[in-house]
Order: structure tokens, then C-alpha cells, then sequence
């Protein structure tokens, strides 16, 4: 690092490098995540999951296709991190639960979540990703998951809660159709007004 560097990388550098919760982690620390000051949307995902951990890539994986489907990007535009940023609320994979991957692991918020959100200046739009996440960003405790979604226009047009693309969230889906007919359009929307090329 030289005097030289924007203060944003090295922090970036300093994050890809944590090792804070090694010893929790079953396949080691790989943190993963995507930051530009220039971004104007930030997706506020959850954690990892193992295929992402493997290529180090952010929703590289089914949740990701789903996700790039539901904004109307390609993964050119996706993975354009002067376009659009991914924070997760943990940075590694955090290993396998009860019924899919284990929650994000609770040292890294604390540690480096403010530190990088204020290096994102202009951001527009923050796609508020999972539950992990949403208790974060939109701390409201006697709302569930579905009721912060449904109620999405009371935090419009700066931030999205949305349910995780993931497929283990199909049923939720199919339980909740007004989600992709009336959030996913007007979403695709307000993006063609954020990212040039999509």
C-alpha cells in the first residue's frame, strides 16, 4: 500500500485479508465482496455459500441468477462494482446449518460494516437482501420478513427489503406472487434510471 491509494482500497485490501473469525469457519477465510466509491447501487446481501467461496465471485451461484433476473442486469453490469456494490452482512462462507447455510458469522458487521458503507457516497438504491440483513438496515422487530417486503413502498425509492433469491426460498415465492409482479417491475425500473448500461 502506498500513500497513494485511495483510503477505499486499502480498506478493501484490509477486508479481503481479515482472518477475525478463522477458526469458526469450516473451509478457512476467503472474504468476498465488491466496492467502488462510484457505485450508486449497493446490494446488502447476507454471506457466502460454498460455490461462491470456491471461485470467490459475489452470487455466483443460482441465488445470484435469480438476483441478476429480478434487477434486469447481465452479469457484465453485475460485476461492474463501479455500478453496483455487494456488502454482505458476513464476508465468508459461514458453513453449513440445520436447514441450509449457517447465519453470517456475527464478528464482521462490528469489525468493518460502517467502515465500508461510508465509502459508498452515492448510492441511490440499497437492496436490502435476507433477514440477516434486513434486522440491520431495517431494524423494525415486530415486523417479519414478509411484512417488511410487502410494506416496501415505505422505504422506496432508496431501499428494497427483499427475501433472498436463493431457491430454497421457492415456496415463500410462490406463497407471495405479488412479490415479482409488483416489486421486481417496479425495481427493474428505478434501475434503468441508476446503471447506463444493463
Amino acid at each position: 500500500m502506498t500513500a497513494n491509494t485511495p483510503s477505499w482500497e486499502n480498506l478493501l485490501k484490509q477486508v479481503r485479508a481479515c482472518r477475525l473469525c478463522e477458526a469458526e469457519l469450516p473451509d478457512g477465510p476467503r472474504p468476498v465482496l465488491q466496492l467502488d466509491p462510484r457505485a450508486r447501487v449497493l446490494v446488502a446481501a447476507q454471506a457466502p455459500g460454498r460455490r461462491v467461496h470456491a471461485t470467490g465471485l459475489p452470487f455466483n451461484d443460482p441465488s445470484g441468477e435469480r438476483l441478476r433476473a429480478w434487477m434486469g442486469v447481465n452479469r457484465e453490469t453485475f460485476y461492474d462494482a463501479s455500478q453496483i456494490a455487494i456488502v454482505p452482512m458476513g464476508f465468508c462462507y459461514p458453513g453449513t446449518g440445520r436447514s441450509g447455510d449457517s447465519p453470517p458469522r456475527p464478528e464482521c458487521a462490528p469489525a468493518w460494516r460502517e467502515q465500508l458503507l461510508a465509502c459508498l457516497p452515492n448510492l441511490e438504491l440499497t437492496l436490502v437482501i435476507g433477514q440477516y440483513s434486513l434486522a440491520y438496515h431495517l431494524p423494525q422487530p415486530k415486523e417479519s420478513l414478509t411484512e417488511k417486503v410487502r410494506n416496501w413502498r415505505a422505504y422506496w425509492p432508496r431501499v428494497l427489503p427483499m427475501p433472498h433469491p436463493s431457491p430454497r426460498n421457492n415456496l415463500w415465492l410462490r406463497r407471495n406472487p405479488w412479490f415479482e409482479q409488483e416489486v421486481v417491475p417496479a425495481l427493474q425500473e428505478r434501475l434503468t434510471g441508476l446503471i447506463p448500461t444493463r
